[in-house]
Parts: C-alpha cells; structure tokens; sequence
C-alpha cells in the first residue's frame, strides 16, 4: 500500500490548528493530500500551523476561516473550499468544553457547546456528503470523545453534544452507505472516540498532579488518569491521527457508521 495513496485527495480538517485536529491535518499531508486547516488561533499560530502540514508532505495547505457556531459562515467557507478543491475528506475536530452542573450551567454555554460540536458538523456534511457520493469516494472522520459513549458529571452540553454526533455519523453512514463501490473507495462515516490525549490543553493538568506527586510526571499522568483510563496511558494525537488515515484507505471502504473509542479501556469497565 502507498505511503502516499492521498495523492490527488483533498482534506478539510476543523480545530486543527493545535492538538488533534493538527496531528490529523499532518497524517493526511503526509500521505499526500491537499489540506485545508480551520481552527482559531493567532495569525502567527496559523502559519506555524500551515508550515507543519506542508513540511509533513502536503501537496499544498490553506487556511479556511470561518465561525463554527455560523452556519452562513460554515456555507461561505465550504463554498471557498470547494471552489479550491472540492473535498474528499471531511474531519470534524473542532470542540469546545464547559464544565458545571447542570443547575448552574449557562445557558449561552450550552448553546455554544452544541453550536461548535455538533450543528457545525452537520453542516459541514451536509454540504460535503452529495459531492463526495457522486465522484464514488469519501471519509468523513468525526472526532467525537469517549464522552460520546459514556457520561461523566458536569458536563451535560459535551456529552450531548458527543452522543449527538455519533447518532448523526450513524444517520449519515447509513444514507450514503450505497455511494461509490469497492473499487473507488465508497463513502463512509465514521466517529473516534478519545479518551485522554496528551495536548497542550491538559499539559496545566499534568503539571498539577506532577506537582502533587514530588514531580514525578509519569506518577501525575497515572494519577489524572486513574478514575477513568485503566491504561493509565495517555495517546498521543499522532496515535488518533493513524487510526483516521487507516479509515481514509481504500480498504476501509466497509468500516462505517462506527464509533471507535481510543480509551485505554474506559468504555470497557
């Protein structure tokens, strides 16, 4: 199989500035595809984000901006994307958190949690699915949580908003799961499901309980992990990106409407 079988392909990837959603944007650069990155970020950010998915191997890389709780703004950039390229493979990274009770979580809070993490998606496939199912082959990888499996307290919008994404890659997969054939590929749907990913995100985190633990980082990690992640080992967001650049091959072609976790056992207790 070619290390770069995405020659020709052209990805979209929302939150891929930064964390996963970068680590993505790299993969598929590096087997070849034209990326387009979406996320937030300083413009100094950006560029830097730009210049780590060409230096992978990118065939080229843009920027797509738009406000993911928008949904004129996510039309006008699918519009820019498609008029670039059109895309043949839609990753759904971008997510934001809050936590609170249910009682004292803000109502504007639960609206931007759902806005971000599931509505956008919607609309980014509902614009990328028809193109992908007429030319024969298409991957939409939505990156959803272990919290789209189970739930955990005080975060009410980001599990709904995960549970919904995986119900609406469901949906999905199943209308298009006649798209295409064996030999273009077809079109899938599919959702990964993280538990702990070691990001930046988390590193305030980790320093935390590194702290507590006479800084030994290691005895930090297993601490933040040992409620949840029978592992006790964090992936890594190249660790995601493969499993995404595995379900982009041709031979993937019948792995959809799937919801894979990457917990180290969370979901298995």
């Amino acid at each position: 199989m070619s290390e770069r079988f995405l020659e020709g392909r052209t990805a979209l990837v929302t939150g891929s500035t930064s964390g996963i959603g970068l680590g993505i944007a790299e993969a598929l650069g590096a087997a070849g595809a034209h990326v387009a990155l979406n996320g937030l970020g300083e413009p100094a950010q950006i560029e830097a984000a730009k210049q780590q998915v060409s230096k992978a191997g990118a065939a080229e890389v843009r920027f797509a901006a738009a406000d993911l709780r928008d949904a004129s703004a996510i039309e006008t950039m699918m519009a820019e994307v498609a008029a670039w390229r059109a895309p043949d493979i839609l990753v759904n990274c971008a997510g934001v958190q809050h936590t609170a009770g249910i009682a004292e979580m803000p109502a504007q809070r639960w609206d931007m949690l759902i806005a971000i993490n599931l509505s956008a998606a919607f609309h980014t496939m509902r614009l990328a699915l028809p193109g992908m199912a007429a030319r024969g082959y298409g991957r939409v990888l939505n990156v959803a949580s272990v919290h789209g499996l189970v739930a955990s307290v005080n975060k009410s919008p980001y599990v709904a908003s995960k549970f919904g994404l995986v119900g609406l890659s469901k949906v999905a997969a199943l209308e298009y799961a006649r798209a295409g054939d064996r030999a273009s590929g077809g079109v899938t749907v599919n959702c990964v499901c993280p538990g702990w990913v070691e990001t930046p995100l988390i590193e305030p985190q980790i320093q935390a309980r590194a702290e507590a633990a006479g800084g030994d980082r290691t005895a930090g990690v297993r601490d933040l992990l040992s409620e949840k992640q029978p592992s006790q080992r964090m992936s890594l967001p190249e660790d995601i990106a493969a499993l995404c650049l595995f379900l982009c091959r041709r031979e993937a072609h019948n792995i959809t409407g799937a919801a894979m976790p990457v917990d180290g056992g969370w979901t298995a207790q």
